[in-house]
């Protein structure tokens, strides 16, 4: 699959506010993080398999695609968790709320 990695001047206000949404779930509802977490996986999921069925003009031609697209897909995630997982690890006391001291006595 051939899609243009684009990146405006919006994408990530876009992004936070799908996390801001995510956290309105854990915060009011009082939702377990890892239920919010599937529920946002099933959607990320869902509009990349439509995102992907609106670049084909028939169901076959989308279906021969379809390695191509779930690997397009899996390493396009796979780039962006490495990325926001080294991050949360170089910084985890910042992101987590703990300061220097406290991380030195556990």
């Amino acid at each position: 699959m051939s899609q243009t990695e684009e990146i405006d001047e919006k994408f990530y206000e876009r992004a936070d506010a799908h996390i801001a949404l995510a956290n309105d779930h854990i915060n009011h509802e009082q939702v377990r993080p890892a239920l919010v977490n599937n529920s946002l996986l099933y959607a990320a999921s869902r509009f990349s398999a439509w995102i992907a069925a609106a670049s084909f003009t028939n169901a076959e031609d989308l279906q021969k695609e379809k390695e191509d697209v779930l690997d397009f897909f899996t390493n396009k995630y796979r780039e962006m968790l490495e990325e926001n997982f080294d991050n949360y690890a170089q910084n985890y006391e910042h992101f987590m709320g703990i300061s220097k001291e406290q991380g030195e006595e556990a």
